[in-house]
């Protein structure tokens, strides 16, 4: 049973104390479980789709070792994510965008 990690943002109170119910929370809104089920994960991951349809609300990320998976690594998630993942070659890589009013000089070509 590999580990499974499951990161909230922004979400209601009802998520946090469901998912303290299946996993240990290690900072806040981070949840970890060593030895969590498939049919275990399939069923949290349905509670909290049913959750956040309604709450619309936060954002949840749920990840675990897949070797099926790109990067070996499955990954789901609700709401707006602060990145966007992308497979290339076999890999997941994580975007986000860069604000352009940072203040951080520009590169020119």
């Amino acid at each position: 049973m590999p580990m499974t990690v499951i990161v909230t943002r922004d979400v209601p109170d009802r998520f946090r104390g469901f998912l303290a119910s299946v996993a240990l929370e290690i900072a806040p809104g981070v949840y970890t479980a060593p030895d969590m089920t498939a049919s275990v994960r399939e069923r949290a991951w349905t509670v909290l789709e049913d959750w956040h349809q309604h709450a619309r609300q936060g954002a949840v990320v749920m990840t675990w070792p897949d070797g099926a998976a790109p990067g070996g690594q499955r990954v789901l998630v609700l709401g707006d994510a602060p990145r966007e993942l992308w497979v290339a070659d076999g890999l997941v890589l994580a975007r986000r965008d860069v604000p352009t009013d940072s203040g951080a000089p520009s590169i020119a070509p």
